[in-house]
């Protein structure tokens, strides 16, 4: 879910090699790398948190062929056509929720009572189309494997103003939804959790919940060693922003990091 990213990604390498227009079978000659890093980000504590948290980054995301893994995703692959249609499966995870303050998950003091929303493992699903080099839609759906959290899907535009050998920036603007259970487990709140917490309840429909927009800016200092900056601002609409735990419906994020690619 965009709207909860858990600073563990980095989405430009990427989005480079996409709107390179590599297909599958090139890409095993010309795309194959391995990039880590380290950073730090600054976001809300929990998606609707009016409290904000600095938390260290570390950055993940390799190629091989048409396979990756990628701190956020998890591992996967893609296949493109000639037309610059792709489609990508994962296999990831997340990290879930705890009721008190946390440093590397989101988490929050005011949400105790509430009880922790388990880590889990789940699987992803996208379709894209990569109309040219700077632009590109994808719909994508992702499932729970190991917790039954129910399912969120995002419909989004990827737009890449400027690429070069040195810099890359990067535009994307997201339409988040959730069906009803995915909702409640993270806006809703039941019976127990309103005694236990003291929140009135809550029961948020399925449906469309936010809207999510990033600016990225990516830039090689030489042939291994890199910067990225990342802003993003989200906006939480009526399914979400009327559950009692969320203080603020516009929130921003700040992401900074210093890579190495192989």
């Amino acid at each position: 879910m965009i709207a909860r990213k858990k600073a563990l990604y980095m989405t430009v390498p990427f989005l480079m090699t996409a709107a390179s227009g590599v297909h599958a079978d090139e890409a095993q000659t010309s795309s194959d790398y391995l990039t880590i890093g380290a950073g730090g980000r600054y976001a809300p504590r929990y998606s609707g948190s009016d409290k904000q948290v600095w938390q260290g980054v570390p950055v993940l995301q390799g190629r091989k062929g048409a396979f990756f893994i990628d701190a956020q995703k998890g591992i996967g692959y893609d296949l493109q056509n000639d037309s610059g249609v792709y489609l990508e499966h994962t296999l990831g995870y997340d990290l879930g929720r705890a009721d008190e303050n946390a440093s590397w998950r989101e988490g929050a003091n005011n949400l105790k009572g509430m009880g922790e929303i388990d880590t889990s493992l789940n699987t992803g699903l996208a379709v894209g189309w990569q109309i040219t080099s700077w632009l590109s839609v994808e719909g994508k759906a992702t499932l729970p494997v190991t917790d039954s959290q129910g399912v969120n899907y995002q419909a989004s535009v990827t737009l890449i103003p400027l690429q070069n050998s040195q810099d890359t920036i990067v535009f994307q603007s997201a339409s988040l939804f959730g069906d009803s259970r995915y909702m409640n487990t993270w806006y809703g709140v039941s019976q127990q959790q309103s005694l236990r917490a003291g929140y009135s309840r809550y029961s948020a429909p399925g449906g469309f919940y936010g809207i999510d927009n990033s600016l990225t800016w990516s830039h090689q200092l030489d042939a291994h060693w890199g910067t990225l900056l990342s802003a993003d601002y989200i906006w939480l609409g009526e399914h979400a922003n009327n559950s009692p735990i969320v203080s603020r419906r516009q929130e921003g994020a700040v992401t900074a990091a210093i890579t190495w690619t192989f």
